[in-house]
Order: C-alpha cells, then sequence, then structure tokens
C-alpha cells in the first residue's frame, strides 16, 4: 500500500458478524485502517464522520441494500472506490453495480489473494486520479502562463509601434532646440541660445520620463505586499509633489483623516500610481491660463474595509471623450507634452490592489480622481504576476 493515497480507511459493510471479523482481519493485515458496519444506514454515518477512500460492501443486506448504498456513496463523493461483494447467484446485481461506477466486484466465498489485488486496483485509480488532476492543475496554470505573456508580448508590440511615433516627436524638438542654440551662438543672440536650451531642457525631461516610464512599464516584478498607516503613506506621497505644485503658486490641501489606521499594499507600486495622478492634476492647474488661484485637494479615509483616495484639482478639466480615454494605453490629455503612460500604469497598480478608480471631470470645471481600495488584499491577488499581466 502507498502512502501516497488520500487516507488508508476502508469502510467494511456487510449483515454477517463473521465476515466482517475475518475481512477485518485480512484488510488490517495488508497495511488498511478498517471500519466496519452492520447495515448501509450505519455505514453512511461512518462514511461521512471518516471519509474513506475505499468501500467494501456486500449487494445483499436488509433494508437498504448495496446497490442504494453505492449509489449515495457516490451521489456524495464520486471519486470513493466501491468494491461489491456479491454470492455465486448475484452476478446480475454485481454487473449493474457496475454501470453504477462500482471499482468492482468479488464473489463470496472471498480469496484473499482476490481481495488483495482488488484493493490494489482501487489504490491504483486513486493515485492515477490524484495524478491525473496534478497534471490538469500545472497544465491550467501554464495556459495562464502562456496567456499572460502572450499579453505581454502583444502590448510590449504594441508599445513599440506606438511609442517610435513619440519619440520621433520628441527628437524634432530636440532638434529645433539644438537648432536655435547653435543659431544663437553663431550670431551671439542671448535670447536665442536661452530659448534653444530652453527647449533642449524640456524635451532632454520628456525623453527622461518615458524612458522612466517604459522601463516601470515594461519590467517583470513581484509585488512586495505590507501593512502600512494610511496617514504616513499619504504624507509621504504629498511631500514628493508638493515642491511642483509650490513652483506653479498652486495651493495644496492635504484631508487625511488620522484614524484611518493601516491597510495592506504595494507601498512602491501604490506610491507611483498616485505620485502620478497627483503630477496630472498639478500639470491640468498649470494648463489653465486663467488669473484664478489653483487648487489641489489630497484626501485620505478609512470607508468600512476599504480606504478612500481623493485627488481633486480646478485645473482645466476634461470632456468626455477625453475621460473615457484617460487609462488607454499611450493616450494623453496633454497631447505632445505627456507620454500617455503614467495614467495608463496608475490605473493597472490600483487595479493590481483589488481597487478601482472613478473620474469626474468636466471642461473648465476641474478633475476629482476617486480612488477605493481593500484594506485587506485578496489571498488571490497575491500571486506574483507582472505589473501587465
Amino acid at each position: 500500500m502507498t502512502n501516497e493515497m488520500i487516507n488508508n480507511k476502508i469502510l467494511l459493510v456487510d449483515d454477517e458478524e463473521g465476515i466482517r471479523k475475518v475481512l477485518s482481519i485480512v484488510i488490517a493485515d495488508i497495511g488498511y485502517e478498517v471500519h466496519t458496519a452492520e447495515n448501509a444506514k450505519e455505514a453512511l454515518e461512518i462514511f461521512r464522520k471518516e471519509s474513506p477512500s475505499i468501500v467494501l460492501t456486500d449487494i445483499k443486506m436488509p433494508g437498504m441494500d448495496g446497490i442504494t448504498l453505492l449509489r449515495k456513496i457516490k451521489n456524495e463523493n464520486p471519486e470513493t472506490e466501491v468494491i461489491m461483494i456479491t454470492g455465486h447467484g448475484d452476478m446480475e446485481l454485481a454487473v449493474k453495480s457496475l454501470k453504477y461506477e462500482a471499482t468492482d466486484f468479488i464473489t463470496k466465498p472471498i480469496d484473499d489473494t482476490i481481495l488483495e489485488v482488488s484493493l490494489k486496483r482501487s489504490c491504483e485509480r486513486i493515485l492515477t486520479r490524484q495524478k491525473l488532476k496534478e497534471y490538469t492543475e500545472s497544465l491550467e496554470a501554464l495556459v495562464r502562463e502562456k496567456a499572460a505573456i502572450q499579453d505581454r508580448l502583444s502590448s510590449l508590440g504594441l508599445m513599440v509601434s506606438s511609442i517610435s511615433h513619440g519619440i520621433k516627436g520628441l527628437l524634432t524638438g530636440l532638434d529645433g532646440g539644438i537648432y536655435l542654440l547653435d543659431s544663437g551662438l553663431i550670431k551671439k543672440k542671448d535670447d536665442q541660445i536661452n530659448e534653444g536650451l530652453g527647449i533642449i531642457k524640456v524635451m532632454t525631461e520628456r525623453i527622461k520620463k518615458m524612458i522612466l516610464d517604459i522601463l516601470f512599464y515594461a519590467k517583470e516584478r513581484k509585488s512586495e505586499w505590507e501593512e502600512t498607516d494610511v496617514t504616513d503613506f499619504a504624507n509621504e506621497v504629498a511631500d514628493v509633489v508638493e515642491k511642483k505644485m509650490q513652483d506653479h503658486h498652486i495651493e495644496f490641501l492635504r484631508d487625511f483623516d488620522s484614524e484611518s489606521g493601516v491597510f495592506e499594499a504595494d507601498v512602491s507600486a501604490l506610491r507611483s500610481a498616485l505620485i502620478n495622478i497627483l503630477e496630472n492634476a498639478t500639470d491640468a492647474c498649470a494648463e489653465d491660463k486663467s488669473e484664478s488661484s489653483k487648487k489641489i485637494i489630497f484626501s485620505a479615509k478609512k470607508e468600512g474595509n476599504s480606504i478612500r483616495f481623493g485627488i481633486q484639482d480646478d485645473g482645466i478639466g476634461m470632456d468626455e471623450e477625453k475621460r473615457e480615454k484617460i487609462f488607454t494605453l499611450f493616450f494623453s490629455s496633454k497631447k505632445e507634452k505627456g507620454t500617455g503612460l503614467g495614467l495608463f500604469i496608475a490605473n493597472k497598480i490600483i487595479t493590481r490592489h483589488g481597487g478601482t478608480i472613478k473620474v469626474d471631470s468636466a471642461p473648465g470645471q476641474g478633475t476629482f480622481f476617486h480612488i477605493k481600495l481593500p484594506k485587506k488584499i485578496p489571498q488571490q491577488l497575491k500571486i506574483p504576476s507582472s505589473m501587465k499581466s
């Protein structure tokens, strides 16, 4: 008997005490743990309590017969192996039991060798079923992995074809800046030199950001889940973006509920996502050329089993068409000034956390990003995964 079986329990059912005693000794000597019952009703009670992997039952018994017991057992656990015991005159019933998925049948008087062979066959069926289940699970995992790889390749293929246009545009702008710089140096015109340097600086920063976004998106990484304080985390994020807002004369308000407690997150990735959204809000305010003062509100609070982050700005806002495309790969509401990766990546990260992100916006009325995350990450989301899958 192999130790790879689900268990080594056998339930022996027979209304004759003598047969139960003799067979119990034989079966125990082979290496099984034997449980006995004198009728089908008692057998079902023991079956539900002990969950034997093999049931050995007489076909003819008072009350509920062996065929009925077989069908009830198979209904409760189809993987249980059931061997029928029959007399020489019960062959028709024995054959009938096979139609109801009995594993085997043996005839009285029972030969010890035949009994051992029948039990061995049942064990082999159990092991075969276990291996088939393992192979199926492995195959399903491979299929999922293949699908994830295909998705990544598809996304990267889209990236290569789409980004070439963006890079060409950046290089054209860089060439324009270099031309102005060279022309200014030759003509000794300081204003032209400064203009050229300004263009070169802007284009260089945009190329740098695009490369960093691409690397973040394309890199295979394992999420590192940890508990962190909501308010501390929100303040860390705010500290990173505050200087940029001050440079653009934008009022920045923090509205954090100190009673929010802790939540579970891939802190590095989520920090990057929120910074991306806050920087997007900063750019939206900076683009608004009206004389009115600009403000961004960053909020964080607990709601039941969730944490809500809010990022609200009173910048230029977006129409419905832009709102629908804002999380699409390489779409940028900032046109030539954006990479089209920041909000796409932010959405991926939030989804990876089992969260949601919604946007309310209208032209000239600002934008409000609503981010909802679970306090505790569901276990199924903690499996190793690429950011892209």
